[in-house]
């Protein structure tokens, strides 16, 4: 477990505790083509991922905790085999790629980070995600502990508002399959 403090952002006194997920690994991530609102299924190893979350979580998030996740299969699979009823929410979906979706990211220069990503021809921007994780945290304000499963830029996105951190921040944030992320009172922890 690694514990980071997180600094101003989104204001977190009625903010309820917050448990993000990543989805498992896809066959699409081992071949390094990106997927945006495209799927591919869950390798061995993401279904073995997402098991491993479920666990995690039956661990360490309160009973009674509510769930949502991304619409897209790939994080619905993910839900489903961590044990998870949870309501799908648009607002944790990919990023659409625009059209570099379906192509391998070294056909398209793709790099370190996340910030590349949002440079292929209609591709949603930066702030679009912005507004869509602010909107979403908005209306957990007041609620219970919440489980999110969702996809990695999206995960950066949301734990880079909680933190206070910018958009250019994003490329340092890193995006773990396999795990949960745990903020709660002003503190990130990698649950293992």
């Amino acid at each position: 477990m690694r514990r980071r403090r997180v600094p101003r952002g989104v204001p977190m006194a009625d903010l309820p505790p917050l448990y993000i997920l990543r989805h498992g690994q896809t066959v699409w991530n081992v071949a390094g083509r990106m997927q945006g609102t495209l799927d591919s299924d869950l390798t061995a190893l993401g279904r073995v991922q997402a098991a491993r979350q479920g666990a995690i979580l039956r661990r360490a998030a309160p009973s009674g905790s509510v769930a949502r996740v991304s619409p897209r299969g790939r994080a619905v699979a993910t839900a489903r085999l961590a044990g998870l009823d949870a309501s799908e929410d648009a607002r944790l979906a990919e990023i659409d790629m625009g059209a570099w979706q379906g192509r391998l990211a070294r056909d398209v220069g793709g790099g370190a980070g996340v910030l590349w990503k949002f440079a292929a021809p209609a591709a949603e921007s930066p702030d679009a995600l912005m507004r869509r994780v602010t909107g979403l945290l908005d209306d957990l304000r007041g609620r219970g502990p919440t489980i999110l499963v969702t996809h990695g830029v999206v995960a950066i996105a949301l734990r880079a508002r909680l933190a206070g951190r910018g958009i250019p921040d994003w490329d340092r944030i890193d995006d773990p399959q396999g795990v949960v992320i745990r903020v709660a009172e002003g503190r990130e922890t990698v649950l293992t």
